[in-house]
């Protein structure tokens, strides 16, 4: 019997770390307001994956520093103490899982290790999107299915 896929990724500084198994639940590139703020970026490639795919694999010495924000009370976001950068988020009304596609573990040229296989599918929250895009992936105002397709 085949294994699922492993992936793995980590924070800028590499302090901090995770491992994925299997494919996402939701693999998209998030237009969302929230993600803009919380990045500086127009959008993010977020993946959500259950809880029971997701680990850590750094030292459990280190800790990474844990916060929420006030509309998003039940997501505890994780970023490293060291570089700060934002490693993953726990959804506890899901019982998910998210990580950034930035941070998966490249190859020797710089490419996303399986890529093919985590890649967007779709667009979500594009309604509050900063910039258009021009691919064939869909277009929603909100989660994917659960709200008015855009295009």
């Amino acid at each position: 019997m085949d294994s699922e896929p492993t992936h793995e990724g980590a924070c800028l500084c590499g302090q901090t770390s995770w491992r994925i198994v299997g494919k996402p639940i939701l693999s998209a590139y998030c237009h969302c307001t929230l993600c803009q703020r919380l990045t500086s970026s127009a959008f993010i490639h977020t993946m959500h994956f259950p809880d029971s795919a997701f680990s850590w694999t750094h030292d459990t010495q280190l800790r990474t520093e844990v916060y929420s924000v006030q509309t998003k009370l039940w997501k505890n976001r994780h970023r490293c103490t060291n570089c700060g950068a934002a490693v993953a988020s726990y959804n506890a009304k899901e019982n998910t899982w998210s990580v950034w596609g930035g941070q998966l573990a490249r190859d020797e040229n710089g490419k996303i290790k399986d890529w093919d296989y985590l890649k967007p599918t779709t667009h979500i929250f594009y309604g509050t999107r900063m910039l258009d895009i021009d691919d064939q992936l869909s277009k929603w105002e909100g989660f994917e299915n659960e709200s008015n397709r855009i295009a």
